[in-house]
């Protein structure tokens, strides 16, 4: 069994990011398992609606194999299938995830496609969940991702289903002051109409 890490508020070690951003329900203790090192590199965070038009899949496929050939940290809950696909992609490649699962991380088996990355040290699990958290939740889902927001230095939108839950997490992080991107396409007008820039401007 790997051993689990905590980091605790107001203590060395804990992201002050967290603090930064969520003022009000940072979690008061996060469950880390694998290279923590990883969280003190520039985090880039991926987000997509579960449901996702066909060209802004193939265009999210296409960005995970250049991010594969980068040296680039990327952060998610990778939970919709688009998310899934791109970690499968990154998997392939040499740079560093940081998976932050909707539920807690204690007693959880690694994923065999998991196991040879996390052993380079390439993975990092990331939990503000405790270990009676053993399944994803609408409510939990929904703080994992302010969590991951919070933590990443920039963010990228696939796609977001207009008036869905991914769109508004958009308008939620517009007040953060961060780098926000969306993949260049038609389907994405309604996350630039809320501010968002496309990420060939980048």
């Amino acid at each position: 069994m790997h051993k689990i890490n905590i980091l605790y508020k107001g203590k060395t070690g804990y992201p002050e990011k967290l603090q930064k951003y969520m003022p009000e329900n940072a979690p008061e203790k996060i469950y880390t398992l694998g290279n923590l090192d990883i969280l003190n590199n520039n985090l880039s965070a991926i987000f997509c609606s579960q449901k996702c038009p066909g060209s802004i899949i193939l265009q999210s496929y296409d960005m995970a194999q250049k991010f594969k050939e980068e040296v680039i940290t990327i952060i998610g809950g990778f939970h919709s299938p688009v998310e899934k696909e791109v970690l499968t992609i990154l998997l392939q490649g040499t740079n560093h995830v940081i998976i932050c699962p909707a539920r807690g991380i204690e007693g959880m088996r690694i994923k065999p496609e998991y196991k040879e990355p996390f052993d380079k040290g390439r993975i990092l699990f990331l939990s503000p969940f405790e270990k009676t958290q053993k399944r994803a939740t609408l409510e939990t889902s929904l703080y994992r991702n302010q969590f991951v927001a919070s933590l990443a230095d920039r963010i990228i939108i696939t796609f977001a289903e207009t008036g869905g839950k991914t769109e508004q997490l958009c308008k939620d992080l517009l007040t953060f002051s961060k780098k926000i991107y969306t993949i260049k396409n038609e389907k994405n007008q309604n996350l630039i109409d809320i501010g968002l820039k496309y990420l060939s401007e980048l």
